[in-house]
């Protein structure tokens, strides 16, 4: 069922009968996702996110699963702008779900998508833009073994407005050095 494991969570793609339970969990999550982050929480919104992810060859979608308790969605973690050739990179976006927050669950997860990414999808390096605010964002990426490389300016458009983000990043050499 999962394409990786971790003692707590395993990671899975996303799958079009998982609308209901992803909806409802982003629903549960607004508080704790505004306002740095808009998951899908209508069934509509759902499939097209999902369906994009599903197809689109430069995206890899994957949902953060609790191993107990019948497998409970997590969170997701998402490798955007997938790119090949000499670049082999891609850009992260994740979130948690507000029943999972704080557990270590995501961590897990993020782990366990690094190995995925950096092993079967053969990537060398992963980015992840957040918002300068986002204090637990940054947390979970540092915690990861992310470094800062980089700050910009009206980067990326989200409720409303182009808002500026720190840019984070990880190769599988700082992988490894762990």
């Amino acid at each position: 069922m999962y394409l990786a494991e971790g003692p707590r969570a395993g990671i899975r793609h996303f799958r079009p009968d998982d609308a209901e339970e992803f909806t409802a969990r982003a629903r549960e999550s607004k508080s704790l996702h505004h306002p740095w982050l808009f998951p899908p929480d209508q069934l509509p919104a759902y499939a097209a996110y999902a369906g994009q992810l599903i197809a689109d060859p430069a995206r890899e979608g994957f949902l953060v699963c609790e191993r107990s308790g019948g497998g409970r969605i997590a969170g997701f973690i998402n490798i955007n702008n997938i790119v090949g050739g000499s670049f082999q990179c891609g850009a992260l976006g994740y979130g948690a779900f507000a029943h999972a927050a704080g557990r270590g669950l995501m961590g897990e997860g993020l782990d366990l998508v690094l190995g995925y990414a950096f092993g079967a999808l053969g990537l060398h390096r992963l980015e992840a833009n957040v918002q300068p605010g986002n204090e637990a964002s940054i947390a979970f990426v540092r915690r990861a073994g992310f470094r800062r490389e980089g700050f910009s300016p009206d980067f990326l458009f989200i409720d409303g407005a182009w808002r500026d983000h720190e840019r984070w990043a990880i190769t599988v050499e700082m992988r490894g050095a762990r």
